[in-house]
């Protein structure tokens, strides 16, 4: 299962035997018949009804009478199937109570999603976890293991804390997304210089936009028009002659490059998220790029609003060889730097 911090629906791959085997995907299932825990919720769930405050996930009957979703993620993803009451086992002798997740008939990553938001149906709400940790190996690492930590990290004496921005309901508004673990971003810096963003542009305004928010589940970080455009200015200036003419990365991203990425790297410098309390986020300039497609490197950053939002995202790229922990009993993040995540304890 995929870690995700921006969602509230863990789901799994599902399967059935009594389906035809050619008729089935080949990829790993979990199939319900062989589970004594399984159960499927009915329409009639108080879940399943179609609004609910923190579950925004379209449901229905099926033609069975039980519950049916259907999701799209940001990406495009899907995920469809019924939801169901199970539970999930660490080992032989630790697991979970029955928790309501779903169960794919359909899905375009058989990975699954382990949905870690502040949502009272995510992970953590349900278990009664009021703290995990885990550390984003970097792309290069092989394997590529990081590692994943429910309750007390070891590590975390050494960690910076950041406190987490809540919202009341009054305070809620269209464009805000009150179940992200929201952070109080006030400035990026390049090479040692701190851009010139104005630290609005890191906080909601009055229809939410602007929110920024850390989300596991997102390889790239998103920013809004007013940071992005600052940044491809200050890099035009320090690398314009390098960037590739005419070429967008997936439709939100263009400062790429062809070339030695290493090079390029080192005119571009350190990469910092600067928080409150004198928190960073520090990107090694030899990490500031990520390899595409083709030998194509792009700066990790895309436009949020080419994604259909208006907020900012740090995603995983970002997040590389760092412990972030969540806190949720003190309504904190912590950040603490790792040399190798993939050879940190599991």
């Amino acid at each position: 299962m995929v870690l995700d911090t921006g969602s509230q629906l863990s789901w799994i791959q599902c399967n059935n035997k009594k389906v035809p085997q050619k008729e089935q995907p080949q990829k790993e299932s979990f199939d319900p018949s062989l589970s004594s825990s399984f159960a499927a919720l009915p329409c009639n769930h108080p879940v399943c009804k179609p609004r609910i405050p923190d579950f925004s996930i379209p449901t229905d009957c099926d033609d069975k009478r039980l519950c049916h979703y259907s999701y799209f993620y940001a990406d495009g993803t899907l995920a469809e199937g019924n939801l169901v009451r199970e539970k999930i086992s660490f080992s032989s002798f630790q697991s979970t109570p029955p928790i309501i997740l779903g169960c794919a008939s359909q899905s375009d990553d058989a990975r699954g999603i382990l949905g870690m938001n502040l949502g009272r149906l995510s992970f953590p709400s349900q278990a009664k976890i009021t703290k995990f940790s885990y550390c984003v190996p970097t792309k290069q690492a092989q394997p590529a293991s990081g590692s994943f930590y429910l309750g007390n990290n070891p590590s975390s004496s050494s960690f910076r804390y950041v406190n987490l921005l809540t919202f009341s309901q009054s305070q809620r508004k269209p464009n805000l997304d009150p179940l992200a673990y929201t952070l109080p971003l006030e400035a990026i810096s390049i090479g040692g210089k701190k851009l010139n963003i104005p630290p609005t542009v890191f906080k909601p305004d009055a229809s939410g936009s602007g929110q920024t928010f850390i989300d596991s589940g997102s390889e790239l970080t998103y920013l809004v028009d007013e940071a992005y455009n600052v940044i491809h200015e200050e890099l035009v200036k320090k690398v314009g002659t390098k960037i590739k003419k005419g070429y967008e990365y997936g439709g939100v991203a263009d400062i790429c490059f062809d070339g030695d990425a290493i090079e390029i790297g080192r005119l571009i410098g350190d990469m910092v998220f600067e928080f409150e309390k004198g928190v960073e986020i520090v990107i090694p300039k030899d990490r500031v790029l990520a390899e595409v497609e083709g030998g194509v490197h792009c700066l990790a950053i895309g436009r949020s609003e080419r994604m259909g939002g208006g907020g900012n995202i740090i995603g995983n790229f970002h997040q590389q060889n760092l412990w972030v922990e969540f806190d949720l009993a003190n309504h904190r993040v912590g950040f603490g730097e790792v040399a190798d995540c993939s050879k940190s304890a599991k």
